[in-house]
């Protein structure tokens, strides 16, 4: 006869204050189950388990609960809090296990580029390629960003930063969940906050819709001048979102609209000051 649904709900809260360090509450869970749950099946009532006698003097400490599980949000803020620097930020990232989709990867993916630089790109997450050389944007959608960017006098050997909402690769090439993104959030911050860019670009739909904390589409936001707020910062940071390279490479009767987004972000890096090169 299988224990009627008391039983077990106190069973349940029995072994639950057990396993956060209060071995008293073992008694009960001794009783459950063999004393009058077990004579109606037939069988002697099992003797209680007895309780460790517990110090009550005063001043004495409480048991230390038991932590049952870890919070990667949590831990991850701490980490992004205690980095002083963007080198401290990236080495703390690559020692951070709370997020799933690192134990298949075979790089942790953060960041390239010049880390003083006055524009910063913040795409989705690596590729296969970028997985493999444990840079962002290096595949053909790199490449063709590479030379976007040239067209108006912008690198990331020069005066460009890039990074990812996540660090490491989603199987299949997917899309980031939401507890991913969220997961990583922390760390992205942090390098916003160290960083503190004149001009931010978003790639593509999930970095731009999470960065701006938007539902539009990619369309409707592509080439307009927005702003990007973060607790912390002084003050708002100017945005443009930008179609992904991967997007163009799929739909190139689409450059034509990239273009026109690019000489907004050529004139508006002139209105902020920021330092292009020669432009191709």
């Amino acid at each position: 006869m299988t224990q009627s649904r008391p039983d077990l709900a106190m069973k349940a809260l029995a072994d639950f204050w057990a396993d956060m360090g209060f071995e008293e509450a073992r008694a009960l869970a001794g009783g459950v189950g063999g004393g009058a749950a077990g004579a109606r099946a037939g069988r002697p009532a099992a003797s209680p388990v007895q309780a460790r006698p517990v110090d009550r003097s005063p001043g004495s400490p409480r048991p230390e609960p038991r932590r049952l599980s870890n919070n990667p949000i949590a831990e991850a803020r701490r980490l992004a809090a205690g980095a002083k620097t963007l080198g401290e930020l990236k080495s703390a990232i690559e020692q951070f296990n709370g997020c799933p989709l690192k134990a298949a990867a075979k790089n942790t993916v953060v960041c390239d580029g010049v880390f003083d630089a006055q524009v910063m790109i913040v795409g989705e997450a690596p590729g296969g390629e970028e997985d493999a050389k444990g840079l962002p944007f290096v595949g053909r959608a790199g490449q063709l960003l590479d030379k976007m960017l040239a067209t108006i006098g912008l690198s990331r050997s020069e005066n460009v930063y890039i990074t990812n909402l996540i660090y490491w690769r989603p199987p299949g090439n997917r899309d980031p969940s939401p507890t991913e993104m969220q997961t990583c959030a922390p760390f992205l911050a942090r390098q916003i906050e160290l960083k503190a860019p004149k001009l931010l670009l978003t790639a593509g739909k999930f970095a731009t819709q999470a960065m701006l904390g938007t539902e539009d589409g990619i369309m409707r936001l592509r080439g307009r001048r927005l702003r990007f707020t973060q607790e912390g910062l002084p003050a708002p940071i100017p945005c443009i979102p930008l179609l992904h390279p991967a997007y163009l490479l799929r739909r190139p009767e689409d450059k034509a609209k990239a273009w026109e987004d690019l000489l907004t972000i050529a004139a508006l890096c002139d209105e902020l000051g920021v330092k292009r090169g020669s432009a191709l």
